[in-house]
């Protein structure tokens, strides 16, 4: 099984990961395991969503297209709120119509 995961870090931003292990991998963020990782300069770090996936290639699949969501987006994820992020995927119409 592999993880698609979102922290919120103690400075308020999001980081996304994929794992195979997630409970090891959570500690590595907390120990700054990974010196060089985005999370070890904001710690602690919280768990705010996750899901599991049969293969890594689908879970690195969704890990990078939820790295392109917006905060906002990502944060409706979190609160399970999928009217928002259907709300949040469609495209913003253009006012260059009006221009022209």
């Amino acid at each position: 099984m592999f993880y698609v995961y979102i922290l919120k870090c103690n400075d308020g931003s999001f980081y996304t990961g994929h794992t195979e292990d997630l409970e090891t991998r959570l500690a590595q963020h907390q120990q700054a395991f990974f010196s060089h990782c985005y999370t070890a300069q904001r710690l602690p770090v919280t768990l705010k969503y996750q899901a599991s996936f049969e293969s890594r290639e689908q879970a690195l699949i969704i890990e990078r297209q939820i790295k392109g969501w917006s905060r906002n987006k990502k944060q409706a994820l979190i609160d399970d709120n999928w009217q928002e992020i259907s709300r949040l995927s469609k495209p913003r119409k253009s006012n260059r119509s009006e221009s022209l």
